[in-house]
């Protein structure tokens, strides 16, 4: 018997992902689309509960419903959970909207088509989660409670989203011998050395206690304070302002950084003088480790100060296939991390197509800091100049020396402008095998996977098709 349509479905926020993976499981059962249900946060003091003579208890009773719901789990996976933990009010439609898309739809490689509208919504509010869930275990700082009669600690966070039952086991993991509270404005977590416990959040006075915790903290911030690798409009974007009230070395950031562009110069000036990055690499023949590491350091063109992070190359040191994109984008400049926004995502799709495993592949790209327009809260993608190619690649060359591939395959202009100048063309070069004096690999052009994104929807498929011969032929 299929049920009514039109039901809204509520669900407590606090303890969510499992009452939603069973409930979900039922309507899946009954075969109900998603268009016949509506899902909302019990907080939101909306609707009903959907058919309320029957509770996620009940549900547990019913045929095969443990079972479907095991396999509800385990197809949408970690994303699935992080997903479930956002603060987007839609996310519980989205969830059931894909659920059921590979339960009754048949679409069994849904997760990995990138290019499918709810799979990219998916990629995107999992990313977000999982990027706060890192900044809370980068900004969370411990105070211990004054007159406590035992060695107890309390920390205050404000996170985006939901996070606290993902976050928890972490600090327990890391700060397991303190006996320690979190607050948070949604909930908090409580470890007393043996149970984890949760509760309602707290706003931020109520958890003001300070201690000579935080001093040692300052101390030990100014030590490993270095002004090479300091980038204020990064800091701010990595370090919202909105955390420096329970971040104790905030407090000393200003006085920091008052010297610090004089102390880079004198860096800068204290070695060669070559242009771009030459004088920040290191003696040749060091592992790929302590190249990344020196690459961290780099100023070599401006880029560096507009950019999070340096983003270095990925992949096993003796890789027979390297492949060289363009810039980092948005996601891979604060994860400091090559092609893991969606046109990464694509990237692994169209690799796995072409029967090559990312694992076994050195991934890298020509230049390597994010450059961007800000416009708002947004940073809007910047192609980078030829100076900025130039300036850059000397560390590309150094990756090329060090992998010493069998084959270099180009994705996109800029990859290819930094291995042949500036007179390099796409399209006149694409599907052709290449050479070059300096480089004994094969080089085989393509475009880059971010143009497949960015083009109309109806051509997508041949592109992302074409694209994928590229690199079977590449590697055959």
């Amino acid at each position: 018997m299929q049920p009514a349509t039109n039901h809204i479905h509520l669900l407590d926020p606090k303890a969510n992902y499992d009452a939603f993976l069973t409930l979900a499981a039922s309507l899946l059962l009954e075969a109900t689309p998603p268009d016949a249900i509506q899902w909302q946060d019990s907080e939101s003091g909306a609707g009903s509960l959907f058919d309320p003579t029957r509770t996620p208890e009940d549900l547990a009773d019913l045929p095969r419903l443990e079972t479907h719901t095991s396999s509800i789990a385990q197809r949408l996976g970690r994303k699935g959970k992080l997903t479930a933990h956002h603060a987007d009010p839609e996310r519980w439609d989205l969830l059931y909207r894909i659920a059921y898309r590979l339960s009754h739809g048949r679409e069994r490689n849904l997760l990995s088509d990138i290019l499918d509208h709810d799979t990219r919504k998916l990629e995107t509010l999992a990313h977000h989660v999982s990027r706060d869930m890192h900044k809370m275990k980068a900004f969370v700082r411990f105070q211990r409670v004054r007159g406590a009669s035992d060695e107890q600690y309390v920390a205050w966070h404000r996170p985006d989203h939901r996070i606290m039952r993902l976050i928890a086991p972490f600090f327990v993991g890391r700060f397991g011998a303190m006996h320690w509270t979190i607050f948070t404005p949604h909930e908090s977590a409580t470890w007393d050395g043996q149970s984890l416990t949760f509760g309602e959040g707290v706003p931020a006075d109520q958890v003001n206690e300070h201690d000579q915790v935080e001093e040692l903290w300052k101390t030990y911030y100014a030590h490993i304070f270095n002004p090479a690798r300091i980038k204020i409009n990064a800091m701010v974007k990595e370090m919202p302002k909105r955390y420096w009230s329970t971040l104790p070395e905030a407090q000393i950031i200003e006085d920091l950084l008052k010297d610090a562009p004089a102390r880079v110069r004198r860096m800068i000036e204290a070695q060669s003088t070559s242009a771009g990055a030459t004088p920040f690499l290191p003696p040749r023949n060091v592992p790929l480790t302590v190249l990344a590491e020196e690459a961290e350091a780099c100023a070599g063109c401006p880029l560096s100060e507009m950019a999070t992070h340096t983003v270095f190359g990925e992949g096993p040191p003796n890789a027979r296939i390297m492949l060289i994109g363009e810039q980092p984008g948005d996601e891979e400049d604060r994860a400091a991390r090559p092609f893991v926004g969606p046109a990464g995502q694509l990237l692994n799709q169209a690799l796995a197509a072409a029967n090559l495993s990312r694992d076994d592949l050195y991934i890298t790209n020509a230049v390597k800091h994010f450059k961007y327009l800000p416009k708002g809260s947004m940073r809007m993608h910047r192609r980078a100049s030829p100076k900025e190619i130039r300036a850059c690649k000397p560390w590309l060359d150094r990756e090329i020396e060090s992998i010493a591939p069998d084959t270099i395959i180009l994705l996109g202009a800029t990859a290819g402008q930094s291995i042949f100048g500036a007179g390099y063309r796409v399209h006149q070069s694409r599907g052709q095998r290449l050479t070059h004096p300096n480089i004994r690999a094969s080089i085989y052009p393509t475009i880059r996977p971010a143009k497949i994104l960015r083009a109309p929807k109806h051509e997508q498929p041949q592109m992302l098709t074409e694209f994928i011969q590229d690199l079977r032929n590449a590697t055959t």
